[in-house]
């Protein structure tokens, strides 16, 4: 081994593998203590937000409008069926509607709580506990009736789409019913199968062959 060998060998077993040593803990223990952070695959706008930043109550408020927006979207984004939302579906006032509401509305009421605890100076949650001037609700209570407000609106939505597709089965089921156990109608499309196949037999009777040789040009 030449002393350049050495040396680069010396360089890697001291330099470069402490280095990349320390570096890969400082990732892993930057990872583990770091917060965890908001995840709403229909929000992703609120995923800079810390998830302990954030009461219970307005959690929980998000988790349903979240899920309930999700299910929303592809109801009324997804008009072609095709199990993708994209440039071949109709885009409806209702599609903009929920598209509005995740994509802005919430985002906006949620950072808008969050600076009412950038204002709070003292030990005590300012947001949550002092009533807004000029009204009979904290600021907490503020958003959660925003967000009360979107979900009832998701209810409704979700409710109306569950009625219009049940329907759409009972017509479905009506016409089956009636095409299929209807006497009258059976019996005259077998007329028609009978009459098709009398005329089939009369233009070309069984077991009959056309003579080439009779054939004249």
């Amino acid at each position: 081994m030449t002393q350049l060998t050495a040396m680069f060998v010396m360089f890697i077993l001291y330099g470069v593998l402490p280095a990349a040593g320390l570096y890969l803990g400082y990732r892993g223990i930057k990872k583990v203590t770091a917060p965890k952070m908001l995840e709403y695959k229909a929000m992703p706008q609120l995923g800079y937000i810390p998830e302990k930043s954030l009461p219970v109550e307005i959690k929980t408020a998000l988790d349903q409008i979240n899920d309930k927006g999700e299910k929303l979207r592809v109801i009324y984004g997804d008009t072609n069926n095709d199990g993708k939302i994209d440039d071949k579906d109709t885009v409806n006032e209702t599609y903009v509607l929920i598209q509005n509401l995740m994509d802005r509305h919430v985002p906006l009421a949620v950072a808008d709580y969050r600076r009412l605890h950038d204002l709070d100076v003292g030990n005590g949650a300012l947001a949550d506990t002092t009533k807004i001037k000029h009204s009979d609700v904290t600021g907490k209570e503020a958003l959660l009736e925003v967000l009360r407000t979107i979900n009832t609106q998701f209810d409704d939505l979700l409710n109306a789409s569950y009625h219009q597709d049940g329907q759409k089965l009972l017509a479905t089921n009506r016409y089956l019913q009636q095409r299929f156990n209807n006497p009258t109608s059976n019996s005259r499309l077998q007329q028609i199968d009978n009459s098709a196949v009398e005329v089939q037999a009369i233009e070309n009777p069984a077991n009959k062959e056309t003579d080439v040789e009779d054939i004249k040009l």
